[in-house]
């Protein structure tokens, strides 16, 4: 039988994040700090938005851009938390998470050949996608001495004649870095000066503990060039529910809507139902999450760094990623022997680019009872291995 796996698909590597989580699977006792979920559950009024739209018949197919009532209530969101308004009927795209949004983005706009500049440490889709696209990644190192922020200079550095896009993603995952309004400013005068796309994954937007976060189509200028993406998984703890949203120009929007079209046909009414919910009545629950989540982070970064991991403070997201070379072992190493002898899950930093090597990322969103568990088992193997 003729070879029939695509080249591009044998080129892309399985999920270092699923990799983990597979391997807890069956396993007793474990702790895990891998999959970036939050452990609350959905607001039982989000939860019942959706109980009564099924009650109500809810159950049919929606405009392939989504709900027009859900589409106006993220321009309302957007424009009051961000200062920027996106016309809900021509702009906004409703999609079955944000990893179908960025995949969406990545396909209206990439063209064999073009160059997508990618800071790492970064989620694991944005490569992988990439080359899917025909595009080509070109990974761009963030340091933990820049608190992993992007440089400006560093991007000029990358920039070539194939050039066209910038992946953006504050806070950020796995580093919990964010950056403010006047770094991001820096970020956009190359932008602005090489004529670069820029899509912005802000599905951790709301999730910030020091200052406000700054949307970047906010700024002058970058509305035009920047595809915003945002979701409700993180910060309402609705991933299961799978519903994100793009914002963008009526040419990029359309453009990602007919692909969305024929792929998807579009997100789950249910869940848009639900999103309606969150958005309109969900704020003093997510305010009250992040809250939480801002004490577990005090938490960690204070147990990781009295063990002697060196850990840079994160100031979004729920993750930590503290460094282990103070172990002598590799992140993959470190990681799948924490696994076997102390049962606690992490994932390893190469799992979102060669730069992540050498450090692990843990995820802060659980309960402090066993955040503390998990950490009292890592510093103890920890001291085993010193």
């Amino acid at each position: 039988m003729k070879d029939v796996v695509s080249k591009r698909a044998r080129k892309v590597g399985p999920s270092g994040i699923r990799k983990f989580f597979e391997l807890t699977i069956g396993m007793e006792d474990v702790i895990s700090l891998g999959v970036g979920e939050p452990d609350f559950v959905t607001p039982w009024h989000i939860r019942e938005a959706c109980v009564y739209s099924l009650e109500k018949g809810f159950t049919m197919y929606t405009s392939n851009y989504g709900l027009l009532e859900l589409r106006e209530e993220i321009s309302k969101a957007t424009k009051r938390d961000y200062g920027v308004h996106y016309d809900p009927e021509t702009e906004i795209l409703v999609t079955v998470g944000v990893s179908e949004a960025f995949d969406l983005a990545i396909r209206a706009t990439i063209n064999p050949g073009d160059e997508v500049i990618i800071p790492e440490p970064c989620f694991v889709s944005y490569g992988p996608i990439t080359t899917f696209s025909g595009g080509r990644p070109v990974p761009l190192v963030t340091r933990v001495e820049d608190e992993f922020k992007l440089r400006p200079e560093q991007i000029e550095e990358k920039v070539t004649g194939k050039t066209k896009a910038l992946i953006l993603s504050y806070p950020n995952n796995p580093t919990g870095a964010v950056m403010t309004k006047e770094e991001l400013e820096g970020v956009a005068e190359v932008v602005n000066e090489h004529d670069l796309l820029v899509i912005s994954d802000e599905i951790y937007g709301r999730l910030t503990y020091d200052g406000r976060h700054t949307c970047f189509s906010s700024l002058d200028g970058m509305r035009e060039r920047t595809i915003y993406l945002d979701g409700f998984s993180k910060a309402y703890a609705m991933t299961g529910w799978r519903v994100g949203y793009a914002c963008a120009s009526p040419e990029i929007t359309e453009a990602m809507m007919k692909i969305h079209q024929y792929g998807m046909m579009c997100a789950s009414i249910m869940g848009q139902m639900a999103g309606i919910e969150a958005l309109r009545h969900g704020r003093k629950e997510m305010r009250e999450m992040v809250s939480e989540y801002n004490r577990r982070r005090r938490l960690i970064v204070k147990r990781l760094n009295g063990m002697g991991l060196s850990c840079f403070e994160p100031r979004g997201a729920f993750y930590a990623f503290p460094s282990i070379e103070s172990t002598g072992m590799s992140c993959e190493e470190f990681s799948e022997r924490l696994l076997k002898e102390e049962k606690v899950a992490v994932v390893p930093g190469n799992a979102f680019g060669r730069s992540g090597e050498g450090f692990i990322r843990c995820s802060y969103a659980t309960s402090i009872e066993d955040l503390s568990e998990a950490m009292d088992r890592m510093e103890g193997f920890v001291d085993r291995y010193r």
